[in-house]
Formats: structure tokens, sequence, C-alpha cells
């Protein structure tokens, strides 16, 4: 499929940004959006809008609309009556994250600052010939600290919910205009689980969140074109394959634990050899399912002859069905590394591809609005504990 001609962006010589004003105040009705069909017939029940009998097919009405159609008003359902149309509007809605900025890149590259229970979180979206990616976030900032990645100089603040992380998905849909959703010619087309965070280390939301986006009816999105990337946490890795079982994609970045002790922290918790072995064991992974290695290319650090030739070995020993993307490290202000230059990076592919293992070298993206791989980061931080109990009401 090829990306409609709607949805070419117009080219600039500097990014566009396009401010939004803020929301109302909170609105206290409970959230439908992210809640199981069963929860909101549950919901339905006890708000007395339905007898419990009829609740099921209640519920199954509202996430057609929800799901299939993108409605954000109950007025807009017009197959359930209007006595219940207003009692649903009394106790419910249909939440969408605040969309505070929208930046567009030269390369048509879109990226959404969104506000949610009073956090920013980023989220963005990759239009491309045959497909088009939205890269969703999980936590507002992340407690990995990865020393290349910009959202992890930020404070991690606090897990989003499954209604968020939908609601990310929701956000581009409207905005790309793909309702009613549709099996065919969409725009958006895939998601990867690689925006701020560590989605693992929010599961359940991520799980349930993303069974609403696989679900047949509504937003039927295959499980083949959904990414979850994780850095290794090790013990959820197969519980993600079991209870998500989406394509997997790990951080890896360096073939070396004193290397990846420095770069990627959580290697201090699961080393390299324990990380390799619970990509062996990954639920589903086989030749026609591969497990993606993400390694970003910092120069002098990874990227030798030996470092491509150990990463080899790697793959070999542990018998993982993989390919590897290489990752030109995408600069943000501050950042304490440089790129590899790119006959560095044409050899390390050269020596990988030379073995039979899959290594494209991803083009940056959205690099002039910071929306490239590991460039993300909001505002929102959480305070110190000083200033937390500094703020504190006295009694």
């Amino acid at each position: 499929m090829r990306v409609h001609a709607s949805a070419a962006l117009p080219l600039a010589t500097d990014p566009v940004v396009v401010p939004r004003p803020s929301a109302p105040g909170d609105d206290t009705r409970a959230d439908l959006v992210g809640q199981s069909r069963a929860q909101i017939a549950e919901a339905l029940v006890a708000a007395g809008l339905v007898p419990p009998r009829q609740a099921p097919m209640r519920a199954r009405q509202l996430w057609h609309w929800i799901y299939a159609r993108g409605a954000t008003d109950f007025a807009a359902m017009t197959d359930l009556a209007k006595d219940l149309r207003e009692g649903l509007a009394r106790h419910f809605r249909i939440g969408r994250p605040q969309v505070v900025q929208v930046q567009v890149s030269v390369d048509g590259t879109r990226k959404w600052l969104l506000r949610s229970g009073g956090e920013e979180f980023e989220t963005v979206f990759i239009p491309e010939a045959d497909r088009g990616t939205l890269c969703v976030s999980s936590q507002v900032g992340c407690t990995l600290n990865c020393r290349f990645c910009h959202t992890g100089t930020m404070r991690f603040v606090r897990n989003l919910t499954a209604a968020e992380i939908l609601g990310q998905v929701l956000v581009a849909r409207d905005a790309l205009g793909e309702w009613p959703a549709r099996p065919e010619g969409r725009l958006l087309t895939n998601i990867v689980l690689m925006g701020m965070g560590e989605p693992l280390y929010n599961f359940d939301a991520v799980r349930d969140a993303m069974r609403i986006v696989m679900d047949a009816e509504g937003l039927a999105l295959s499980r083949r074109r959904i990414t979850l990337s994780t850095a290794g946490v090790v013990p959820l890795m197969a519980r993600a394959g079991e209870e998500i079982g989406v394509n997997l994609a790990v951080s890896l970045h360096a073939v070396r634990d004193e290397v990846r002790d420095a770069i990627v922290p959580l290697n201090r918790k699961w080393n390299i050899a324990q990380l390799m072995a619970a990509c062996a064991a990954y639920p589903g992974a086989r030749n026609a399912r591969r497990i993606t290695f993400e390694y970003v290319m910092l120069e002098g650090v990874n990227d030798s002859d030996a470092d491509a030739r150990e990463l080899v070995r790697l793959i070999r020993r542990y018998r993982i069905p993989a390919k590897v993307n290489l990752i030109p490290f995408n600069p943000w202000p501050g950042a304490p590394f440089r790129c590899s230059p790119d006959e560095r990076i044409a050899r390390f592919a050269e020596i990988l591809f030379a073995s039979g293992i899959a290594a494209p070298v991803r083009t940056p993206r959205g690099r002039d609005i910071l929306a490239a791989c590991g460039q993300l980061k909001s505002a929102s931080e959480r305070p110190p504990r000083a200033e937390l109990e500094r703020r504190a009401p006295v009694n």
C-alpha cells in the first residue's frame, strides 16, 4: 500500500509549529476510552442507564462508535435513544489528550506534544511511501537513564494510563482523517512502542491499550504491525510475548557488558547473556517474525569491526532469528556523544550482511523538530522531593 496523496505534508525551510489553545478545566466524568467491553457494560449498569441484560449490547455499540467511527460526542451516536445519549453525556466522556503543540518536520514527520492529567508527553507520526508509523509513549519521562537518549535526561514522572496510550492513536487518527476506521488504505499502518518510557515498566496499561488497538471490531491493527521496544526488562519479556504477542525490538546498543553498563544502566541488573537468552526464548520468535535489535551508532564507543563481529557471534550463539537496525545517533542539546561517520556505519553493516544478518541503516526522520529516535522529551518533570515537601499544605 502506498501513502495517499492527502497525507503529504508541506515542505518548509524551517519546521512548522502550530500552537493549540489551552483546554478547559478537568472533566471529572469517567472516561470510556481504555475500558474493555465488559468494563463499559458494568459502568452502564452502575450508572443506572441500562438494565444488566441490555448492557453487553450497549457496550458493543459504544465500542463501535469510539474505535471504529472515532466519535467524541455521545450526541452523534444516532442508533442510541436520545435519553440514553443524554445520560451517557452526564456520566461519561470519550477522552482525548489535549493537543498542546503540533510540529511538522521538513521531511513530513509530525510530532504532537500532548497533555493529560496535568503532564505532557510526545508522540510522533512518520509517513513513508509504503507505511505510516506512529511512535507511541508509555510513560512521562523514563527511569532508565540511557546516556545517549534525550528522554533519559528527564526525570520519571509517572506511567501513562491505557486511555492515554490509546489516546495517542486516536489523536493521530483524528489529525489524519482516519475515521471511520478501515482495514485497507490507511495512513497509520504501524505502531511502535518506542516513544518516551520503558513499556515493560508499565506492563498492564500497555497490554490493555494494545489489546484494544488489535481488536477486530475496533481499531483492528494486526499484531504483526505493532512492535514493542524494551531496553531489556528480562523477567517481563516472556510475559509480553504471551499476553500481548506483538513484535519485539530490543535496545541492545553494545555487545560487551562493560560498555552496555555505561550507556544502558539497566544492563547492570540483567546483563547481555541474560538478555540474549530471553530473546531466544521469546514466544513466537522465528525466521518469519524476527526479533529486532536496535543499535545506535556512537563514534568510538560501540562501532568498531570487533563490535560488529561480536554482535554476529552473540546472535549465532543464542540462535536468535534476528535483524539489526543500525541507528545513526540523533544529536540533542548537551549530548555527550557523536554519531559514527557514514563510512564506519557502512562498514559495520557490511560485516553483519556478510554473515547473513539483515542490518538496514535507519534513515533519521524529524531531527529538525527533535522527533527522531532518542530525541523525545517534554517539559513535565517531577519536582525534587524537597520541593514537593515545601509545597505540601501545612495542617
